[in-house]
């Protein structure tokens, strides 16, 4: 799950029109070297400077391959890959967000890496991310970044309200809320109305919005609204912040946990290196971070997030050749190593987290609640299910619907995107 990202769209449009000739008109002569493109989707500002260094050392080591670097917005990046594909005039390797994979793959855009350079250390990555680049047996994908959500909490506050421990359920979370805002003055929780960020709370009840397997729309199951009146539940009440339902509620949540106006948040590893530049963490060692509370279960999940390197499949061999060693490159213990070091965003193979990169205390953190992340089935249409219910649960955390209408009006337009489930 990502986020925004710093660059305008007219830099963005200029670039694709540029370099989004994909692997099959992309290059030099005969005897020159195979000029492949990358779009990558990160962060322009704080992740995408990393990657550029990494091509140029790939580069030095590969004379006879040229990488022209595209930094896509990631709001835009899937509906412009969509429509390059569609036309041949994709780029030979995208930074595919977990969910885009198995969608993209069912389209025939991606390439199957199985067996090829690509993933020649499939055993170092963690069997998790590797499942979330399948698609009916095959891999489409090669884990670059993995994310997943945490409580993160500003230990000073809690400590300053006597909690010693993070809350372990959302039962607890409450009271630890009103007992921050009696001692500190601080609210000591701030939810997020979008749909990712509610799905902590399914999990809780053991709960999905569909079950794949039976080809079912859960999202209106006992549970699954159990664990809605949970999340609804954190909005209202002392020490809890009322739902912010503007267009910028991310930055609002972010900036007030950042500058010590809010204890606790739930969020993710991409927002580590802006944890340390807000003013309430100057010193790392005050940031928190705790596995997201458990339900009525017993049990806490998180949504696994993060991105795959991919591959054109519409590109010539020449250019696969290239791209496939690029992907190789750059999912490499090394450069995973570099990129945690420089980015502070989390390795997807176990020889990555080497004694520095978990010297980082936001990483170390993140590994720690790593267990509790939940895979996504491998449905193409798993991720824009989230789409509807942003739009729902926005309006009942707003108090403009109730939640059986707006769990209801989810459900009907979840069945559009999956006709061939039962509800």
């Amino acid at each position: 799950m990502r986020r925004g990202i710093a660059a305008t769209a007219l830099v963005a449009s200029l670039a694709l029109a540029a370099t989004a000739c994909g692997g099959t008109d992309s290059g030099g002569d005969a005897d020159g070297p195979v000029t492949i493109t990358w779009w990558d989707t990160s962060n322009a500002t704080n992740e995408a400077p990393t990657y550029k260094a990494l091509v140029k050392e790939f580069e030095k080591a590969n004379k006879d391959i040229k990488v022209e670097f595209v930094n896509v917005p990631f709001d835009q990046a899937q509906n412009k890959f969509d429509t390059a594909a569609g036309s041949k005039g994709a780029p030979d390797v995208l930074r595919s967000e977990v969910g885009w994979t198995p969608a993209f793959a069912k389209k025939g855009f991606f390439l199957p890496l199985d067996g090829t350079e690509a993933l020649a250390d499939r055993s170092k990555f963690q069997a998790s991310l590797i499942e979330q680049a399948t698609y009916e047996g095959k891999t489409y994908g090669v884990p670059f970044t993995t994310d997943t959500l945490a409580l993160v909490y500003n230990k000073a506050l809690f400590e300053e309200a006597g909690i010693k421990e993070a809350p372990t359920t959302w039962d607890d979370l409450k009271k630890a809320a009103a007992t921050i805002k009696d001692k500190t003055g601080v609210d000591g929780y701030w939810g997020s109305t979008q749909a990712y960020y509610a799905q902590s709370f399914l999990y809780g009840e053991g709960a999905d919005t569909v079950d794949a397997d039976a080809k079912k729309i859960t999202v209106t199951s006992p549970a699954a609204k159990k664990g809605y009146e949970t999340w609804q539940g954190l909005f209202d009440g002392k020490g809890l912040h009322k739902a912010d339902t503007t267009a910028d509620a991310y930055a609002h949540i972010q900036e007030a946990f950042v500058s010590g106006k809010v204890a606790s948040i739930i969020q993710g590893p991409w927002e580590i290196t802006n944890f340390y530049a807000g003013s309430a963490f100057k010193d790392k060692a005050n940031l928190g971070i705790a596995t997201v509370p458990a339900g009525s279960t017993g049990k806490a999940g998180a949504p696994t997030g993060g991105h795959n390197l991919s591959v054109y499949a519409g590109s010539d061999k020449a250019h696969q050749q290239a791209a496939l060693k690029l992907v190789n490159f750059m999912t490499s213990a090394k450069a995973q190593e570099t990129i945690a070091l420089k980015n502070s965003t989390l390795p997807t193979r176990d020889d990555a987290y080497t004694a520095e990169v978990k010297a980082d205390p936001g990483i170390a953190g993140y590994q720690a609640v790593l267990p509790a992340a939940q895979p996504r089935p491998a449905l193409p249409e798993y991720s824009s299910l989230w789409g509807p219910l942003d739009t729902e649960l926005n309006q009942i955390a707003g108090g403009k619907e109730s939640l059986d209408k707006g769990l209801g009006n989810a459900e009907t337009a979840i069945a559009k995107l999956v006709p061939d489930f039962s509800k």
